[in-house]
């Protein structure tokens, strides 16, 4: 895959520490003062520890759902279906480096302030707040779910604490979250620079590969002893209702690799901006690469008993040896990427709140008591949300679809057809149409999907 030239030629790779900050009220990327104690040491983000919060960003609770869009697409079109969303999505950030560099903009939402004024500015730390906060509540009750067990339709599904150790006040889902958020959460999310989170954003990609690595053996070890079959290749499509059923699985693809929120802090914070070429690429690659592999051995494992969640098929028997402890093996480093997760995904949400609240206020890590308290804040928050507001999770299925395609393609398209600068070709400006049906498209399937299995579940609890 290929970005394209995101800078002019005439442009000298520039180094963090001549890169000059524009906008002085951009909300999305902390500045850069070699006078301010405690950062005139940062000579700027690694390659590599970029990329790794780059795909951090993009690698999250959704990649245990691509399994279950090749149950209903077959096993070829959703693969080819995975890659195009990689393309589409690399094209999505050309368009908005392209016109970063034209504008000499800073952030998302000082990009979307140049072409739209300051309503588009706005709009953009909105999206990112409602799709972030949604995002890391959802994060949290899964963590709460695997660790402690949840309880569903008066069924209960015991967790790997409740499992391992017997139901206790210590492995009940409160304390869980509550000693998570405490050990984890909070240290994590008070680094005031995205490129101290690239050694735990390695490790959550690792840990991601650790379910791949399981997923392959017992896949290799099951089809050896003839215990997987054929994997179907193309959809059944037999009536207009099954066609219909296939739509279902776009929002699952236009979502999967959204990370556009973080680009801009990553861009800015490398030692050598010309490099995030480099870094959108092999991110994409690398995530591309997990998502296909994590869907064909997924699916090649389970086949039509593919659940939408497929980590709920790892919490049953296996029907090989150790199939239990592979299990909790499974559960566990993906709790323990979840939680890796949240803290790169929590640093854009704070940067956007100040920016909205706070926007002619002096930048927000030069501001101690600003940073504690709105990470404090946030982080009440989302626990509260994920610990005793059950209905939440329901609300952010709309508004965090709405949000995401926002961010991945109708912004950044629009940025395009506006075209303040008249850099754009016809290819661009036709792709980009593309990207705003398809997004548009997408995000009517998510509310149907949600709103009738919401009707549904209401139906069935009242019987």
């Amino acid at each position: 895959m290929t970005i394209g030239n995101l800078a002019p030629k005439s442009e000298k790779k520039r180094s963090r520490k001549n890169k000059a900050v524009v906008d002085e009220n951009a909300p999305l990327l902390p500045k850069t003062h070699e006078s301010d104690v405690g950062f005139d040491d940062f000579n700027g983000a690694s390659f590599s520890g970029a990329v790794f919060n780059l795909s951090t960003t993009i690698i999250g609770a959704g990649i245990m759902a691509l399994p279950a869009t090749l149950r209903e697409l077959g096993m070829v079109p959703g693969l080819i279906a995975i890659i195009i969303m990689a393309l589409l999505t690399e094209k999505s950030i050309e368009f908005l480096i392209r016109f970063t560099r034209a504008g000499k903009s800073s952030s998302y939402g000082s990009l979307m302030g140049d072409s739209f004024g300051k309503y588009g500015k706005v709009l953009v730390q909105l999206c990112v707040i409602v799709n972030n906060i949604g995002v890391l509540i959802v994060y949290m009750i899964i963590i709460g779910d695997v660790l402690s067990g949840t309880s569903a339709s008066g069924e209960h599904h015991s967790g790997i604490f409740e499992g391992w150790f017997g139901v206790h006040w210590w492995t009940g889902r409160t304390f869980i979250v509550l000693f998570t958020t405490l050990a984890i959460f909070a240290p994590l999310s008070s680094f005031k620079r995205i490129d101290s989170l690239r050694f735990t954003s390695a490790l959550s990609v690792a840990l991601a590969v650790v379910f791949l690595v399981i997923a392959v053996g017992i896949s290799i070890i099951k089809i050896i002893s003839g215990g997987i079959g054929m994997p179907k290749l193309f959809p059944d499509a037999t009536d207009m209702a099954s066609v219909l059923n296939l739509f279902t699985v776009v929002p699952v693809f236009v979502t999967a690799y959204i990370c556009h929120y973080n680009v801009h802090t990553i861009d800015n914070e490398l030692e050598d901006s010309s490099q995030i070429q480099g870094v959108v690429r092999t991110s994409l690659g690398l995530c591309s690469s997990v998502y296909v592999m994590i869907s064909f051995f997924g699916f090649l494992l389970f086949g039509d008993g593919t659940l939408d969640d497929v980590l709920a098929n790892f919490d049953t028997d296996l029907g090989i040896p150790f199939g239990s402890v592979l299990n909790d093996a499974v559960r566990l480093s993906y709790a323990a990427h979840l939680m890796l997760v949240f803290p790169v995904v929590f640093y854009p949400l704070r940067l956007n709140i100040d920016g909205l609240i706070f926007s002619k206020s002096k930048p927000l890590v030069l501001d101690n008591f600003r940073f504690g308290s709105l990470t404090i804040a946030l982080i009440g928050v989302i626990f509260l949300g994920a610990n005793f507001i059950p209905s939440i999770w329901d609300a952010f299925q709309f508004t965090g679809a709405t949000a995401a395609v926002c961010l991945g393609f109708i912004f950044p398209a629009t940025i395009v057809l506006r075209d303040r600068y008249n850099i754009t070709t016809k290819g661009d400006k036709i792709l980009s149409v593309f990207m705003i049906v398809l997004a548009v498209f997408a995000n009517a399937v998510a509310i149907y999907s949600d709103a009738y299995a919401l009707l549904k579940q209401n139906k069935t609890s009242r019987e």
